[in-house]
């Protein structure tokens, strides 16, 4: 097989397309773990609303930490599903956005830990972080939703730490609702539609 010469034009029209296929790529399945996510967390937070409203009793805040354990088998079986019928290598791009919902995951989960010994802010913090993490991932999907709603997580944070009432937590659904659902639909509704 002999190697071609491409034109300038040519190779541009390559490289524009190499784009579009990594970014297309990108986005088939890629708002799913937000689905996971952002239904996960709301759903928990509204359980723990509502028994910690009805009840009084704050010891209701402990069930907080079924979003990892819930959140986490859902997604380890949707990335096992995604795995077996992978039919393409894992890019650079891949890696770094796991890498980086990682490292915010851990973070949020060492925050939350904390929060047991000692006061801090906790919703508002974790909407920051993942508000970050979000707002990366769109970044480097390069979709405008999920950068938006990134910086909406970060924008409304603050709500958490104004509002000290139990009301803070159907605040911190409402943004996790705007944040991760509604953006992970319109994913997966860009992708199907392509």
């Amino acid at each position: 097989m002999e190697d071609k010469v491409l034109t300038e034009k040519e190779s541009l029209d390559l490289i524009s397309q190499m784009i579009r296929n990594t970014r297309c790529r990108l986005e088939d399945n890629s708002g799913i773990p937000f689905l996971i996510w952002g239904y996960t967390t709301v759903i928990v937070a509204v359980i723990v609303w509502s028994l910690v409203t009805t009840s009084g009793n704050y010891l209701w805040h402990w069930l907080w930490f079924a979003i990892p354990v819930f959140g986490g088998t859902l997604w380890l079986l949707n990335y096992k599903k995604q795995l077996n019928n992978r039919s393409r290598a894992i890019t650079f791009v891949d890696r770094a956005i796991s890498h980086v919902w990682m490292v915010f995951g851990i973070a949020s989960f060492m925050i939350s830990i904390i929060a047991l010994l000692t006061y801090i802010p906790i919703l508002f913090i974790v909407l920051l972080t993942m508000g970050m993490a979000t707002a990366i991932t769109g970044l480097m999907i390069r979709f405008k939703p999920i950068i938006f709603s990134g910086f909406i997580g970060i924008l409304f944070s603050p709500l958490c730490v104004i509002v000290r009432d139990t009301s803070s937590i159907l605040i911190f659904a409402a943004i996790f609702v705007l944040m991760m659902v509604i953006p992970g639909h319109m994913l997966n509704y860009t992708a199907k539609r392509r």
